[in-house]
């Protein structure tokens, strides 16, 4: 299904200097901008990226707490996700949110990057929404400037230690051309964001629809129409497929038992959370790993 990563001893730079984290087989990076290292954005191409990794690095899975956009500027290529394998080729723009599994592009793919901590742009920026974006081809050249606007930008406040103001606001301006893109239809309902939110948090503790409604000040009934308009699904079904890609990526990056995973998503006996991952599934927790 896919690669482990080995656990290894010292940090790996990944773009900016990156400290891992061991997580099970998991390899977990923490920004740190290796040009200045209280700016917490960094402007790249994905070829600098390539020189700074080793072979093995590049093939291996990871994720980061940091939110990574890439914007295809030539080639082609493929960018795993959360076990979703995503062509890339020019136009295509990729947002990978903080936590999210990823397989760093392969092929001849070219790409704009840009790396940057949560804190770091304006609050505007959903991590639930979608990965992939398809810039439209007459909005290509816009999004190219803007990427490049914010590149120049950044080189020159290295130089400047400047206040990081335009900084912010040129990344904010970006995200609010994304937000516009054909396919991000969860950015309206600020309490579909208050929903996942609260999933994020307790989705290993809880699979309870009614529990999540009365957290956020719902009934059952007012929470499962917020998600059938933010996505065609009921809120119990968001829950189990949150729950079930959090079951997918410990099964498949690091060796904890079957028993012991499920009992990490909340399910007192391991017999249970087999049954709950066939019928999500149609696999065994077993099968699934191999």
């Amino acid at each position: 299904m896919a690669h482990t990563v080995a656990h290894q001893p010292s940090p790996i730079e990944v773009g900016s200097r990156l400290t891992m984290v061991k997580s099970g087989q998991v390899a977990q990076f923490g920004f740190s901008n290796p040009d200045r290292g209280q700016l917490g954005l960094e402007a790249l191409d994905l070829g600098v990226l390539r020189r700074r990794l080793t072979s093995d690095t590049l093939t291996k899975v990871h994720r980061t707490d940091f939110h990574q956009l890439f914007l295809f500027t030539a080639g082609t290529g493929t960018t795993m996700v959360d076990f979703v394998d995503h062509p890339c080729s020019p136009g295509t723009l990729l947002h990978i949110s903080p936590g999210r599994v990823l397989r760093l592009p392969a092929g001849s793919a070219e790409a704009l990057m840009l790396l940057f901590t949560p804190a770091f742009p304006q609050p505007m920026l959903s991590p639930f929404g979608p990965v992939l974006h398809t810039v439209p081809k007459a909005e290509l050249a816009v999004f190219t400037r803007a990427v490049q606007d914010l590149r120049q930008e950044y080189r020159r406040n290295l130089l400047t230690n400047e206040p990081v103001d335009l900084l912010r606001q040129l990344l904010g301006a970006l995200l609010l051309r994304i937000a516009r893109l054909p396919g991000d239809t969860l950015r309206h309902d600020p309490r579909f964001e208050r929903f996942q939110q609260e999933l994020e948090r307790s989705f290993a503790t809880t699979r309870n629809a009614a529990e999540y409604a009365a957290r956020i000040g719902y009934s059952t009934r007012s929470l499962n129409r917020i998600c059938l308009a933010a996505t065609g699904q009921s809120a119990k079904a968001l829950i189990d497929a949150r729950v079930t890609l959090e079951a997918k990526r410990l099964l498949v990056h690091t060796d904890l038992s079957s028993a012991a995973i499920g009992h990490r998503l909340g399910f007192s006996e391991a017999t249970n959370f087999t049954k709950f991952f066939v019928r999500e599934t149609g696999l065994s927790p077993g099968a699934f790993r191999e």
